[in-house]
């Protein structure tokens, strides 16, 4: 099984990176991985796989990606955090075309298993309109009415997969992530979320001497972030299993992003002025993960608590921009 092509879409990127990585660790010989930057603009290469520069909105670049491939994971989208995701929605939603041609694809080469990253913006947003909020179940996404633009296309992308296993027989599995951080990230540029923004902040703050920040909102609003380990993890676990179901991934750990700001300027050693930017993107006022179901399921659980995972995300931001500096 070791030598079978695997497909990393979106390998370029965050998780995809992270994802290429863990295949090679685990003894994966046949790799591909693919993205639409330029591999110069990767956030992580590695020579020892088949790397491909192809525009996977694209049905002709998705066939090529996927020739001879038996697993294909789908990581590949448009998006960033919510300033990128609320001010880009047309961007957002045309990352359907990305799924609908690669399941045709995968179809048509005969890929045996086929994996979908959705995220936790599928979930109906009168159910996260107060910062205690119930942790989100797997039904709380209908009836729908999810974060407009980025959320109705990983909902859409959601049933595509199950109607290609109801209609077609391909093997697909789905999770819906939440808010997943690490190191080898974006943490500037209008792509970074919430725990890479922070760390860049306070990093800004420490190095500078300035010690005022701008937080988006009333810093009250709540969420959950799960550290990339226990994300590849659930990944490859869910992807081998025989759960049809879609099911969330993400950490249970409930914190405010006033809390998230404690917890880095706690690891900085220093402390901040918070100037609260109001009229800012902000997302909705509290979104946390409902792990019940996938642990009945797999065992799965988060490892990684917050403060450890930000820790290892501070120090390698802070290397990249003390290096640049």
């Amino acid at each position: 099984m070791k030598n079978q092509k695997i497909v990393v879409c979106g390998g370029g990127g965050f998780i995809g990176g992270h994802l290429v990585a863990e295949l090679l660790r685990r003894g994966h010989t046949n790799v591909r991985s693919v993205d639409i930057k330029p591999m110069g603009e990767w956030y992580q290469v590695d020579d020892r796989v088949d790397n491909l520069v192809l525009d996977l909105q694209d049905l002709p670049s998705c066939r090529i990606a996927l020739q001879g491939a038996r697993t294909v994971y789908n990581l590949a989208a448009d998006m960033g955090g919510m300033g990128f995701i609320e001010n880009n929605k047309a961007l957002c939603m045309l990352s359907v075309l990305i799924n609908t041609h690669l399941l045709m694809a995968a179809r048509d080469v005969g890929a045996e298993r086929y994996f979908y990253a959705s995220s936790a913006c599928v979930y109906n947003a009168d159910k996260q309109r107060d910062p205690n909020v119930t942790a989100l179940k797997e039904e709380d996404a209908y009836p729908a009415m999810p974060e407009d633009g980025y959320g109705w296309e990983k909902l859409f992308s959601e049933r595509m997969c199950r109607h290609f296993r109801e209609d077609f027989g391909l093997v697909t599995r789905s999770v819906r992530y939440h808010n997943v951080y690490g190191p080898h990230g974006t943490y500037t540029g209008g792509r970074e979320k919430a725990p890479a923004a922070i760390c860049r902040k306070l990093i800004e703050a420490k190095l500078s001497g300035n010690h005022e920040i701008e937080i988006w909102g009333d810093g009250h609003q709540t969420r959950s972030f799960m550290y990339i380990d226990d994300c590849l993890k659930g990944t490859i676990d869910i992807l081998h299993s025989d759960i049809t179901e879609v099911l969330n991934l993400g950490s249970s750990e409930l914190v405010s992003i006033n809390q998230l700001v404690d917890i880095v300027e706690d690891i900085a050693g220093i402390k901040v002025q918070r100037r609260y930017n109001l009229s800012a993107p902000k997302g909705v006022n509290g979104r946390n993960s409902d792990n019940t179901r996938i642990l009945e399921l797999t065992g799965w659980e988060p490892r990684i608590r917050l403060r450890d995972g930000l820790e290892k995300t501070y120090a390698w931001i802070y290397d990249q921009m003390t290096a640049a500096k």
